[in-house]
């Protein structure tokens, strides 16, 4: 096979693919019940035209049988008043009116049959248009509603065009709403581990947020003691940094008196 064969086969392929995906069938249909009514009205307009042809034919006829009519009488009249000859002329002046007469006749039955056939032709043509436009509603109807129930269903099941666009707007918009969220875990991630620093001094690494639980912790245990050793009367510790000058003193020990030795009585044995 040629190239040029080739290329012809594939360009009829295409072009055949797309007749037929921009071929609605309610449309042909149209068309040809379109074409239909007009090859009616043309074989209405020959009947028409075969009628007037008819017509015409009939009134020549009559009009040459009104003369014909004529002759007859004046050949009459002049044979009754002797005059053989001008009766010889109207006669033959008839004669070939009624070779004219039966021209016109003979024409005139023509014309009446190819008048009836006509007729009957368009009465057959209408009928088979009628049928045809009430043929065409049907399938027009029943197509519009296959069409339908399959738009239905492609819908459902989600192959439509239009439904495929939108299953792919919401898949694009749910991958980049995962990897915001993927990104935003892996920023505070790096923020917490040190390796960004916050600009903004907000966010502190987890070393930093360990030393100062410790000091916190320091400072809660020391205080702690010294709460202890005033319970217990020993020496209030120094002043720890951050208490409050003029802070309450803790209470001194209260003192307990001595008791004095119990004097001799007599008959005792120093």
């Amino acid at each position: 096979m040629s190239i040029f064969k080739r290329m012809s086969t594939i360009f009829k392929a295409k072009a055949n693919t797309a007749l037929d995906k921009a071929e609605d069938p309610r449309e042909t249909l149209d068309y040809s019940y379109q074409k239909q009514l007009e090859l009616l009205q043309k074989v209405r307009r020959g009947v028409a035209d075969v009628a007037t042809s008819r017509k015409r034919v009939e009134l020549q006829a009559s009009q040459l049988q009104a003369q014909s009519a004529k002759l007859q009488d004046q050949a009459q009249k002049a044979l009754s008043m002797g005059r053989e000859d001008l009766a010889r002329e109207a006669l033959t002046r008839k004669s070939g009116l009624q070779g004219q007469i039966d021209d016109l006749t003979t024409q005139h039955a023509q014309l009446q049959g190819e008048e009836e056939k006509l007729t009957l032709a368009s009465q057959r043509l209408q009928a088979k248009v009628e049928s045809f436009r009430t043929k065409k509603e049907t399938i027009k109807a029943t197509y519009t509603a296959a069409e339908a129930q399959t738009r239905i269903n492609e819908a459902f099941s989600g192959i439509s065009e239009e439904m495929s666009d939108v299953g792919l707007a919401v898949q694009r918009a749910e991958d980049k709403t995962q990897q915001m969220q993927a990104r935003a875990g892996a920023i505070d991630e790096l923020l917490a581990s040190g390796a960004l620093d916050d600009a903004s001094g907000t966010s502190k690494d987890s070393l930093t947020l360990e030393l100062e639980r410790m000091s916190s912790t320091s400072g809660v245990d020391a205080e702690l003691e010294a709460m202890k050793a005033q319970l217990s009367g020993g020496s209030a510790p120094k002043q720890l940094s951050g208490e409050t000058p003029g802070a309450a003193q803790p209470a001194q020990p209260v003192q307990q008196p001595v008791a004095e030795p119990a004097r001799p009585q007599d008959g005792d044995v120093r």
